[in-house]
């Protein structure tokens, strides 16, 4: 699902150009089968019994292959990353850091050969609240934010259904969860009411009638 999203991204972002001059050549989607597949097989067990998955990524193509993809490169890259992360969501993989997807050119390769190293590096992940105005709030380690009526709050959410101050989200490492804070209606994690969850990527919490939703990058 991730790659077939991803392919059809690139060819929107091209205007459906993308894969037609590059007929019988190097496609995009092969980069990103032979990327979640190096991904597959660098995967090891880590701490508390939780498959870690490398999160950096060194693509090598040929300079033909290279100069082809010049002009969508960040675009390639950007996309190449959002299929990882899929990957790893879908999988139930663990990531240390960040996703990062380089393209190098490599003399040595032929045009149509690829190569790419899978490393695995800790790093701080972004993670980002999608609020529901639409705002993209990003959580930083060891913050917390308060959801509410009240202005303070760091997400205001003028409903009436909302109590004053009704949920908070924190971070801790890596680590997110979501706490109701004594309110009226309650809080929900994916439809479910919760007193307190750890959060995961693409979760949503629900407060009231509003809702807003998880991205761990």
């Amino acid at each position: 699902m991730g790659l077939k999203r991803f392919e059809a991204k690139l060819e929107r972002f091209v205007e459906g150009s993308l894969t037609r001059p590059f007929k019988s050549q190097l496609q995009p989607v092969e980069i990103g089968r032979r990327l979640t597949r190096e991904m597959d097989m660098a995967r090891r067990v880590g701490t508390r019994n939780r498959v870690v998955a490398p999160n950096i990524f060194e693509v090598r193509l040929s300079p033909e292959d290279v100069d082809r993809f010049e002009d969508y490169v960040d675009a390639l890259v950007r996309e190449l990353a959002e299929a990882a992360r899929e990957h790893a969501m879908v999988e139930q993989y663990h990531l240390l850091g960040p996703v990062e997807v380089d393209i190098f050119e490599n003399p040595r390769l032929k045009t149509g050969d690829l190569e790419i190293t899978a490393l695995v590096r800790e790093g701080e992940l972004p993670v980002i609240i999608t609020t529901p105005d639409g705002s993209r709030l990003t959580l930083g380690d060891g913050q917390t934010f308060v959801i509410g009526r009240l202005p303070e709050c760091e997400i205001t959410v003028t409903d009436a259904s909302i109590s004053r101050r009704h949920a908070q989200i924190s971070r801790h490492g890596d680590e997110v969860s979501v706490m109701d804070l004594g309110s009226t209606n309650g809080t929900t994690v994916n439809g479910t009411k919760v007193q307190r969850a750890v959060v995961a990527n693409g979760d949503e919490i629900g407060v009231g009638t509003a809702r807003m939703t998880i991205e761990i990058q």
